[in-house]
């Protein structure tokens, strides 16, 4: 289908030759990333991961990259709740939702369970990542409590995946 390896070299070359659209790249990705129906097709944790190395290796500033990749997902998964608050039980039925009925269920079933600590907890878990804010807006979840597991876990997920490749080389003296 698509060769990741030629995605990565690619796009960590970009962001190398240029520093100055790094935190709209990451932003662009981690966007990409908890957005439902688009998600499935962008291999952007494999891409976050590689573009946290490169902080460190092209020597870029981690803040403002952390920041950008916190607000696209976060951003990511408000229209993903809003696309479900709004359509309700109907976003079940675009694709490719509507050929993983079994990934819906799974997120509903985890949403009734956790509530609004799922949609952090969901942030961290590959496919759940983008349908559990969907889900949330289907079954109504209020909007302050969302978006406060949405932002705090934005940011978490932002650290988590930037982080350990600039830390480990660091540690490894490059």
């Amino acid at each position: 289908m698509f060769d990741l390896s030629a995605i990565v070299a690619t796009t960590t070359a970009f962001v190398e030759q240029h520093h100055y659209l790094a935190p709209a790249v990451v932003f662009g990705l981690a966007f990409g990333e908890s957005l439902a129906l688009i998600s499935f097709f962008i291999p952007a944790t494999v891409l976050l991961l590689a573009i946290g190395a490169l902080i460190e290796a092209a020597g870029l500033h981690f803040f403002p990259i952390w920041l950008a990749a916190a607000a696209g997902a976060a951003l990511g998964d408000a229209v993903s709740y809003w696309f479900g608050f709004h359509y309700k039980e109907r976003a079940k039925d675009f694709w490719p939702l509507s050929r993983r009925p079994d990934l819906v269920a799974r997120a509903e079933d985890f949403f009734q369970r956790f509530g609004i600590w799922g949609v952090a907890i969901g942030r961290f878990f590959g496919p759940l990542r983008a349908v559990v804010p969907l889900i949330a807006g289907v079954l109504a979840m209020r909007q302050t409590h969302f978006q406060v597991a949405n932002v705090a876990s934005a940011g978490l997920w932002a650290f988590a995946m930037l982080a350990p490749g600039a830390a480990a080389l660091k540690l490894m003296g490059f």
